[in-house]
């Protein structure tokens, strides 16, 4: 706009010398034909004196538009270089945002593929989910098929974990507590009290009589294993009772070196049945901290 407003100022000023110019050389070519032709008038001499007058003043005009014309000339330079550097800026700001226009779509492309990599992998689990939820309903309906012999009672499983204690059955003791020494002989048969615990899994064995009492009905074993040292008259041998009835014996003599015997059996016992060792009339048995003599048992399975 003011490039506009200077070049009318400038085709303003052309224009008006250009009039001027044309106007002041027809009168003083008319005023010098008068001069030649025909003699001078009092009227004459004073319209000659206005036109020289407005030629001056238009002389005048003309001294002062040029100045102006090269004032807005070099404003005009001014402005167009200022138009230059501002186009020049506004291209690069242009580059730079087309630039930054092209890096967002790239990067919109890649949002956009990792979302269609989110998406069919949600899609996958998806499906993963309702294929173990599937399982899930076959497997609760097939516990329910079978809730009503799995719905044990509280008094059902306390009684399973008594009978599961009462199946772990397992005892071996030795003759004497501490130190060693002899039992017997005795004149009559005598039950033999082992007094050294070495295991008695569930507490049947009893260490005070040495008396084992069946807590469940089953098969059991038995064995004893006897020391001696020997003796002309004196043997070592005992017998394996059950309720009071014989069972086995385990008999050694010597008159001079140490022995042992040994024996065992297996027993249908009922619950509340009872086993024991007697040591034979005149028998001896010898026992120390090596325990020697033993009397062990265990259940071997239940019936």
């Amino acid at each position: 706009m003011k490039t506009c407003g200077a070049l009318l100022v400038l085709l303003c000023c052309c224009w008006a010398e250009a009039q001027l110019r044309g106007e002041t050389i027809s009168e003083n070519d008319i005023t010098h034909q008068g001069h030649y032709g025909e003699s001078e008038t009092p009227h004459d001499e004073v319209m000659g004196a206005a036109q020289r007058t407005e030629a001056a003043a238009t002389a005048s005009t003309h001294q002062t538009c040029q100045p102006d014309i090269h004032t807005v000339l070099r404003d005009m330079s001014v402005l167009i270089a200022e138009q230059k550097v501002e186009l020049r800026h506004t291209r690069t700001q242009m580059e730079a945002m087309e630039t930054r226009l092209r890096a967002s779509e790239s990067k919109a492309e890649g949002m956009e593929t990792r979302l269609r990599a989110s998406e069919k992998m949600v899609q996958e689990q998806r499906a993963v989910m309702k294929e173990l939820k599937e399982k899930q309903e076959e497997q609760a309906a097939a516990v329910g098929a079978v809730g009503g012999s799995l719905n044990l009672t509280e008094s059902q499983v306390e009684e399973l974990r008594r009978e599961r204690e009462e199946r772990r059955v397992s005892f071996s003791a030795s003759l004497l507590a501490s130190g060693s020494g002899y039992a017997g002989p005795f004149a009559v048969s005598t039950n033999l009290v082992f007094r050294h615990i070495i295991t008695n899994s569930g507490s049947h064995y009893n260490p005070n009589t040495g008396v084992f009492t069946a807590p469940v009905r089953g098969v059991y074993y038995f064995v004893m294993f006897l020391h001696g040292h020997g003796h002309q008259s004196i043997p070592t041998a005992a017998s394996l009772y059950k309720n009071g009835e014989h069972v086995a014996t385990a008999y050694s003599f010597h008159p001079g070196t140490a022995l042992s015997a040994s024996n065992g059996a297996s027993l249908l016992l009922e619950v509340g049945d009872v086993v024991y060792v007697q040591l034979w009339p005149g028998g001896r048995l010898f026992d120390d901290q090596y325990n020697p003599t033993t009397f062990s048992g265990y259940l071997l399975f239940p019936m």
